[in-house]
């Protein structure tokens, strides 16, 4: 299957390429239009129903018309000359109120969207008088824009209001703030525009440079980069088509995952062809360069597959999760990654054969001896011949950074807002005169049973529980729905509603109070943002405690399948779950001990875990892949392990800096988690590729010998010189005889 594909793309590569080009870019571009119409960004609805915080969601939909897109935008409204508002600047705060609510926005359209599939996002918001300060130096309003805020159309939208607010209150002498919400959102991205280009630009030439260095070439540089741009973006498409097609949404930070994810993997893997391609071009001067194409990538083609499909299986376990943001992640990675397999045994041969011996131009690379040993070809030498002192190192590097685990908190905020916004600034000044929670409300929905009312004296009880818990500042008065069968109850907490202090006040005094006090004969819930929390972070412990020894059951499984051995994947599952624990122990290390934070985001280790895990396996089916290959080769175990080194060390090396790269792009984003996410999966990349691949993997490799394919022998070379990876049981083995070398 995998030379079919392979053969048939270096023989009609032009049909492969176009194909290829033409699908990706359709795709593309109608994924990039569709992308926002399946990004859901509500985290209470992908809570399992069960929840509490779910619950309250479903109330306020069924009972109070709450739509999960209603972003909220609080605006603070004030006199210009700092002095309390007046009966009259009150009067025409309600003038502007009435107008804001009934005048249409329409959202700008740009050269960017497609009208007909780009979502338009006019409409008329719902504005609405929220409170005064205790001071009256302010006013509060509430604003409702529906939309997904994370879509630059509804940016623009927002930025539509914002001006016409504005406007229509400084015609009348006073200033205006916002804050909360889709402003908070809007005012980040901005922040953000410039650093984020700015860094994809670098990543991008620290990419082409890394492979110019290498090779020495134009082609070898950016070839990489314009097929996986292709196929990510088909990629991206792929999930957002069946994401349609099947009625499932996504989180918004997927699309971009998968961005990184691809750009990582699909170089990782072009490289891998590149190196083997480059070695066959110079022991076969001689040969035409299709037919070593070929060759090259049939080989290359089963390490590639078994790599990919590990990944695959890793992120499918995230199936069996019950968070819906880890629920759809898994599928829509391992979708992604089959495309990009796809893509490695289809587009990137075709490349290779259309190219030749040209993808090297203008450099000499195929003309140099490659019997220089180089810096790979010394450590390849070095770890054969110390492999016990190599293997103690490099376990004792790893246990040292997995101490950091040691007193490691979960973090579970969600990054806030950088404090040189307007958005932040707006805030502030809020919090300096009410409760930091009254923006962003602790919401109790009360329900009566069938066949029943709710009495105002009932609630009543609810509402003077709620306000004698410490930390809660002031409850509102409760609002009924049409037919009084339901309630709602606004607690605004004297703490930030994003902070750990709130969701542990939501999720003890404040659930506790409301159920003690709730009369028989009514049920309450919880809501709002600390209350979503808090379950998200009972959801995602007990997630965590199921989706890691699922992972591991099913990774070792296809490695024992793969390599067809026992002893193998034990020692590549203990190399990789002591690279996570290092990983995991370093960044604790980074951001909690030394940087003084909270703790470590809440979906690190699990992100952390699938990505170290199933990339880092990776490198090591590489690395194992040609360990049997030059085991087979005959002579002694410790010169085939210096030699597997020496060919494999560049393609890991270059491929695992590249990776990193990708990921560590996101370490310099404004959002705290985000910072942590790409700064640990940087660094667990490069564990597994130098410390790991390259170091553990081969020593542990030259300790074991051929006992490391137990209980399947590799069988030897035949004296004709043929290789064949072919295994031999145990208790059937060939006589040693004269073995051909290759040249």
């Amino acid at each position: 299957m995998i030379r079919s594909l392979t053969g048939y793309s270096t023989r009609r590569p032009w049909r492969v390429i176009i194909v290829w080009a033409v699908v990706g870019i359709f795709v593309t571009i109608v994924g990039q239009a569709l992308v926002f119409r399946v990004t859901h960004t509500d985290s209470a609805g992908f809570l399992p129903p069960q929840y509490d915080a779910a619950a309250a969601l479903r109330v306020a939909e069924e009972e109070f018309g709450a739509e999960p897109d209603a972003n909220a935008v609080t605006v603070l409204v004030a006199r210009r000359d700092g002095k309390p508002l007046r009966d009259a600047d009150e009067e025409r705060i309600k003038v502007a109120v009435r107008e804001l609510s009934a005048t249409r926005l329409q959202m700008p359209w740009t050269d960017e969207q497609i009208r007909g599939l780009s979502e338009d996002y006019s409409q008329v918001p719902r504005v609405a008088f929220m409170t005064n300060a205790p001071d009256r130096s302010f006013a509060l309003l509430d604003a409702r824009l529906r939309g997904n805020s994370t879509d630059p159309s509804m940016h623009s939208l927002y930025r539509v209001f914002h001006d016409r607010a504005e406007q229509e209150f400084g015609e009348a002498g006073l200033r205006t703030g916002f804050t909360g919400g889709l402003a908070d959102v809007v005012d980040r991205a901005d922040a953000e525009e410039t650093t984020q280009t700015v860094v994809g630009l670098l990543v991008v030439g620290l990419i082409v440079l890394i492979n110019v260095f290498v090779f020495r070439s134009v082609l070898a540089a950016f070839v990489p980069l314009f097929a996986v741009s292709v196929v990510g973006g088909t990629a991206v498409g792929t999930v957002v088509g069946a994401a349609l097609l099947t009625g499932f949404d996504l989180d918004p930070g997927t699309p971009s995952m998968i961005g990184t994810v691809l750009v990582g993997i699909g170089v990782d893997y072009f490289l891998f062809l590149l190196f083997r391609f480059r070695e066959e071009l110079r022991r076969r001067p001689q040969e035409h360069d299709r037919l070593v194409a070929a060759d090259v990538a049939g080989r290359v083609g089963t390490a590639v597959t078994s790599a990919a499909l590990t990944i695959v299986a890793a992120f499918a376990t995230l199936g069996v999760a019950t968070f819906g943001q880890f629920r759809v992640l898994g599928p829509s990675v391992a979708v992604s990654v089959l495309v990009m397999l796809v893509a490695s045994l289809t587009l990137m041969p075709a490349l290779l054969a259309v190219t030749g011996r040209k993808m090297f131009w203008p450099s000499r690379i195929l003309s140099e001896k490659a019997g220089r040993p180089g810096a790979a070809g010394r450590t390849g030498e070095w770890v054969a011949r110390r492999p016990l002192l190599v293997l103690v190192a490099s376990v004792t590097l790893l246990g040292a950074l997995a101490a950091g685990v040691v007193g490691v908190r979960m973090d579970f905020s969600t990054g806030g807002t950088p404090h040189d916004t307007a958005a932040a600034a707006t805030a502030r000044e809020i919090a300096g005169a009410l409760p930091p929670g009254v923006s962003d409300p602790t919401t109790v929905y009360v329900t009566a049973d069938e066949d029943r009312t709710l009495d105002s004296r009932e609630l009543e009880v609810v509402h003077r529980a709620l306000s004698e818990v410490d930390g809660v500042g002031k409850v509102a008065a409760p609002v009924f729905d049409a037919d009084r069968t339901a309630a709602r109850l606004d607690a605004y907490l004297t703490v930030d509603s994003q902070s750990q202090r709130a969701r542990d006040l939501v999720a003890g005094p404040v659930r506790q109070a409301v159920r003690e006090a709730t009369p028989a004969g009514l049920t309450s819930h919880v809501g709002g943002t600390a209350a979503v929390f808090a379950d998200v972070a009972t959801a995602v412990d007990r997630d965590l405690r199921t989706v890691f020894p699922v992972a591991a059951a099913l990774i070792a499984l296809i490695l024992v399948v793969l390599l067809r051995s026992l002893a193998a994947p034990v020692v590549l599952m203990l190399a990789v779950g002591l690279c996570f624990a290092a990983t995991f122990g370093a960044s604790a290390l980074a951001f909690q001990h030394i940087g003084g934070e909270a703790g470590v985001t809440f979906v690190l280790p699990l992100v952390l875990f699938l990505f170290v895990v199933a990339l880092g396996t990776d490198y090591n089916i590489l690395i194992s892949d040609r360990l049997r290959e030059e085991m087979a080769h005959g002579g002694s175990v410790r010169a085939a392990v210096a030699r597997a080194v020496r060919h494999t060390a560049p393609a890991v090396a270059t491929a695992g800096v590249v990776l990193a790269a990708s990921f560590g792009s996101l370490a310099v984003n404004a959002d705290p988690s985000t910072r942590q996410l790409g700064f640990a999966t940087a660094l667990g990349i490069l564990l597994s590729a130098f410390v790991v691949s390259l170091l553990l993997v081969p020593a542990a490799a030259a300790l074991l010998g051929r006992g490391m394919w137990w209980p399947v022998r590799v069988a030897r070379v035949r004296r004709d010189g043929t290789s064949h990876d072919t295994a031999e049981p145990e208790g059937h083995r060939t006589e040693d005889r004269p073995l051909s070398r290759r040249p």
